[in-house]
C-alpha cells in the first residue's frame, strides 16, 4: 500500500511562504554590518529550531554565531527514510500482550520557515513555523496488535509555531529566549481539539562572545527531547579553530564537528537526540485492567550518529544530504488519562541506518556583496 503526503496548503500559500522567507532573509542581511574581514557563508544559528540569527559586528553586539558556520536557513524542505527494521512490544499491564513484527516503512517529511519580525542590532524577533509528518507501515497488516494497528498508515503530524527573542546585550554578552507551541498527534482537520494535542516547549540561554570565532553559553530547556516533558540543562559551545575546522554544540541535545571544504561546501559529523510526543486517538478502544482507553500518549526518543554534507546549488538555493545510524531509546505508549502517566506498552525499535535529503533557501550571495 502506497502512501502519499498531502500538505494542507494551497499553491498560493506556498508562493506566499517562499516570498516571505526570501524577503525576510534579505531584510536580515541588509540590516547587518559587514565584518572587518568579509566571510561567506555568513554565520548561522546553532539550531534553526532554537535560534535563527544573522551576523552582527562582534565589536558592537554579541551573538552566538561564529565565523565559518553555514548559511542561515529561511525555508527548509526535509525528507527522511529508515529501511525495514524489527519492532518488539511488551504489555506492562494486565490485559495487554507482547508482540513482535517488522516495520516496512518509517518516513518523515519536515517543512520549516523562519521570518524576522524585528531586526535591530540590539534586539531581534524571529517567527518560525513548521509542519512535520511521520508514517509507519508494518508487515502482515493488520497486525492485530492495538498499538501498531492504531498508528498504521495514519500520519502522526506536528504543526507548530515559535517565537525566538535574541537580545545582544553588549559586545560580549547575549541571551536568547524561545517559546514554541505544537499540535502533535494523529488528528485531522475535522476532529482537531487543541487542548488534547497542544504541546509547549521553551528555552533560555545566556552567553559570552569571546571573539568572532568563539561563543559559548549556558541555560535550560523545557520540552520533550528526552521523552517526557521535563527541564534539562543546556550548554552552547560554538568555536572555529581555523579556516577548515570548527565545532557547533548544544549539549546534551546535539554535538557536531564541522569541516569547511570551501565557502560553498561544508561537511558535518556528530550526534543528535530527537524526542517526539504524539497523542493517538484509538480506532478501537483499548481494554486494560477493567478500564477503557480511547487515546494513548506515544513517546519516541532516538539518538542519531550522523554525517552530513551541505552544498550550494545556485546562489540562494542549497541542498543537504545526511546519513547515519539511528539508536532507538524509547517508543512507549502511556495512559494519558492518568496523572502518573503510567506506561502501558514498552516498545523497542531495532537500531537501523537512515538517510535524508534536504533543500533550503539562504540569503542570496549577490545581495550580501552589496553591503
Amino acid at each position: 500500500m502506497k502512501t502519499r503526503y498531502v500538505l494542507p496548503v494551497s499553491p498560493f500559500a506556498c508562493r506566499a511562504l517562499l516570498t516571505l522567507s526570501l524577503s525576510g532573509l534579505a531584510f536580515t542581511a541588509l540590516g547587518q554590518v559587514t565584518p572587518t574581514t568579509p566571510v561567506y557563508p555568513l554565520p548561522a544559528p546553532t539550531n534553526p529550531d532554537s535560534v535563527a540569527l544573522g551576523t552582527t559586528d562582534p565589536q558592537q553586539f554579541a551573538t552566538p554565531s561564529v565565523v565559518g558556520m553555514g548559511p542561515s536557513k529561511g525555508l527548509i524542505f526535509h525528507y527522511e527514510r529508515v529501511p525495514r527494521f524489527n519492532v518488539t512490544s511488551a504489555g506492562q499491564t494486565v490485559g495487554l500482550r507482547d508482540y513482535n513484527t517488522d516495520a516496512t516503512k518509517n518516513a518523515r517529511l519536515v517543512i520549516k520557515g523562519y521570518i524576522p519580525m524585528l531586526n535591530h542590532p540590539h534586539l531581534k524577533l524571529i517567527l518560525g513555523v513548521n509542519y512535520e509528518r511521520e508514517e509507519f507501515q508494518f508487515s502482515n497488516r493488520p497486525t492485530g496488535y492495538e498499538l501498531y494497528d492504531n498508528i498504521e498508515n495514519k500520519g502522526l503530524k506536528t504543526l507548530g509555531t515559535q517565537l525566538a527573542v535574541i537580545r545582544p546585550v553588549n559586545a560580549v554578552n547575549w541571551y536568547i529566549f524561545r517559546v514554541k507551541g505544537e499540535l502533535s498527534g494523529d488528528y485531522t482537520s475535522s476532529e482537531l481539539n487543541v487542548t488534547d494535542y497542544l504541546r509547549v516547549s521553551s528555552e533560555f540561554l545566556y552567553g559570552w562572545k569571546r571573539s568572532p570565532t568563539f561563543s559559548w553559553g549556558v541555560g535550560v530547556q523545557l520540552g520533550y527531547t528526552f521523552g517526557r516533558f521535563s527541564p534539562y540543562p543546556a550548554l552552547l559551545y560554538n568555536r572555529t579553530f581555523n579556516k577548515h575546522w570548527g565545532i557547533e554544540a548544544l549539549f546534551p541535545a546535539r554535538v557536531t564537528a564541522r569541516y569547511n571544504a570551501s565557502p560553498r561546501s561544508l561537511f558535518f559529523a556528530g550526534y543528535s537526540v530527537d524526542g517526539l510526543n504524539y497523542i493517538v486517538k484509538l480506532r478501537t478502544p483499548l481494554q486494560r485492567e477493567g478500564a477503557t482507553l480511547n487515546s494513548l500518549e506515544l513517546r519516541e526518543t532516538e539518538v542519531k550518529f550522523r554525517a552530513r554534507w551541505e552544498r550550494e546549488i545556485y546562489d540562494f538555493l542549497w541542498f543537504g544530504v545526511e546519513g547515519g545510524y539511528r539508536y532507538n531509546y524509547a517508543f512507549d505508549a502511556f495512559d494519558r488519562t492518568n496523572d502518573n502517566r503510567i506506561k502501558i506498552i514498552d516498545s523497542k525499535l531495532a537500531n537501523a541506518p537512515y538517510a535524508s535529503l534536504e533543500l533550503f533557501i539562504v540569503p542570496p550571495r549577490k545581495l550580501l556583496k552589496r553591503q
